[in-house]
């Protein structure tokens, strides 16, 4: 199986607390991977693993391996703004700046450096077409982003992350705070990102894993319980206690 992402033997410690136990996972290019399970089993603490976020915590420490295309992201050397800048993060609500919305998506190229001979204005343009934005906000980019609605704020965040290229999208509940409208709006923009980038979302929603994922992994109590295709899992899952946590007797 080609393989984007994965993990070997991942533990991390948030002091003592054992937060991930031997966590093996492959996640596929070019594919939305869904992490399911309850509040408190680690999901985001993964997702965190793979763009190296859970070192801004205090006390964190990590053993096994977790790899980007077959490179060992923790190994020294490993230049982190680059490994942010291929794998980009989506937050679960909506955090834009309070800078225009033209500025919130090139943010990102003033921090990271553009390539030379990028024009900017184009760069506006594609992220916000990517996220089918452009034609909404077109003759308002120098409008403040705080006044957008927060479906189009949630969309501008990911025109933000993707106007810098990035392979891995990383989206932690990135519907939590929407209307079931906006939701629908978010999942359909998912699918058509999925043609080019390797998508990695947590979800509590078992619906909407099972709409947007080709694969999920279900979490609990920091172990990877079980991974694989997404309606096999839910249909037809191998453990008991993934079957008990999608027909809904606990979570």
């Amino acid at each position: 199986m080609e393989t984007k992402l994965r993990t070997q033997s991942l533990n991390l410690y948030y002091g003592k607390f054992h937060a991930l136990k031997h966590v093996n996972i492959q996640i596929k290019p070019q594919a939305i991977t869904a992490i399911i399970g309850p509040s408190g089993c680690g999901k985001s603490t993964l997702l965190r693993c793979f763009n190296r976020m859970n070192e801004l915590i205090r006390d964190v420490r990590i053993e096994g391996g977790i790899f980007l295309d077959g490179m060992d992201i923790n190994a020294p050397g490993v230049d982190l703004t680059r490994l942010r800048r291929r794998v980009g993060m989506v937050f679960q609500r909506p955090n834009p700046f309070p800078l225009s919305i033209a500025d919130n998506v090139s943010y990102g190229l003033r921090v990271h450096g553009a390539p030379p001979g990028t024009r900017v204005s184009e760069v506006v343009e594609q992220g916000l077409r990517a996220t089918h934005l452009w034609d909404e906000v077109k003759d308002n980019l120098n409008s403040p982003a705080l006044a957008l609605s927060p479906e189009q704020q949630q969309r501008l965040c990911i025109s933000r992350v993707i106007a810098i290229e990035p392979e891995v999208l990383l989206m932690d509940e990135p519907c939590s705070a929407l209307d079931p409208i906006a939701t629908g709006h978010i999942e359909e923009l998912m699918r058509a990102l999925a043609e080019r980038y390797t998508i990695v979302i947590v979800t509590h929603n078992m619906q909407q894993a099972s709409r947007v994922s080709s694969d999920s992994a279900f979490m609990l109590l920091g172990e990877l319980i079980e991974f694989g295709p997404t309606a096999r899992l839910f249909e037809n899952p191998a453990d008991r206690r993934t079957e008990d946590y999608v027909s809904g007797h606990y979570g």
